[in-house]
């Protein structure tokens, strides 16, 4: 399986995925030209997608759905309440490719695909597992809490991205209004570093795990600020970096953390 995060942040998101005979992207959140140069500059051919994911219809996770998938005639995947909600946002789709996901698990070729609700203000917010024989990845942001559906969810993933979104004192101090701010903090916004690193301690068990923190908010955070609040709650809790896990950051504008396993 191939992991790779192709953009996270608040200015755009989309994780590929691969593995033998399949492809898929997690979300498109910015222009479509712009996902087919990462997809390229990682070797990857956009004619060879077989599906976009959708987590939720926020511009930021479905800006490029639309033309993708009419240049390139590729199925769209999203639950009832989020295709409602994203029609306006993404423009006409084909009918062969309006793909609404009614159940827990979705197959294409040779993967799985697994949905679970996220607390997030959408109309109806979902995380993705994707399974391969044994390998499984996780892909978990936008959370506004770290729920026990999502938890169960992702604790025996191989390689998980999880949302890293804000440091707690900048997002108090820092320029949003009030009201942004409430709703960052509540239990449909998203996750802070503290939050990030207490969950990440709660699913550690014999399986060693590669997490990339993702989602990272350009004004209320900094990518070492992230990583390092949570390694040091890591290392409060004895946990063994590289061993126990490996932890690398996403990166907001450019292809990161390509992962082959």
């Amino acid at each position: 399986m191939i992991f790779c995060s192709l953009f996270s942040g608040s200015s755009g998101n989309s994780i590929f995925i691969a593995t033998k005979n399949t492809k898929i992207l997690i979300d498109a959140g910015l222009p479509g030209k712009t996902i087919e140069k990462a997809l390229c500059d990682i070797g990857q051919d956009v004619n060879m997608l077989d599906a976009i994911f959708v987590t939720h219809e926020h511009i930021d996770h479905t800006k490029g759905v639309g033309v993708l998938s009419r240049k390139y005639d590729i199925p769209v995947y999203a639950n009832e309440p989020t295709w409602n909600a994203m029609e306006g946002i993404i423009g006409k789709v084909s009918e062969h490719n309006i793909k609404c996901i009614a159940d827990k698990y979705v197959t294409i070729k040779d993967i799985d695909v697994q949905n679970y609700r996220t607390s997030h203000d959408a109309a109806c917010s979902v995380g993705y597992s994707i399974y391969e024989g044994r390998k499984k990845a996780c892909i978990a942001t936008d959370l506004g809490y770290f729920s026990d559906d999502v938890k169960r969810s992702i604790t025996d993933a191989d390689i998980l991205l999880l949302e890293s979104n804000h440091d707690v004192e900048m997002l108090k101090v820092g320029p949003y209004p009030y009201s942004l701010k409430m709703r960052i903090l509540s239990n449909i916004g998203h996750l802070s570093n503290d939050a990030c690193g207490n969950a990440i301690i709660s699913i550690l068990n014999d399986k060693h795990k590669r997490i990339v923190l993702g989602h990272l908010s350009k004004t209320n955070n900094y990518p070492d600020l992230a990583y390092q609040t949570v390694i040091n709650i890591l290392n409060e809790n004895k946990v063994k970096l590289n061993k126990d896990v490996t932890l690398t950051l996403a990166k907001r504008d450019m292809p990161s953390s390509y992962i082959e396993f």
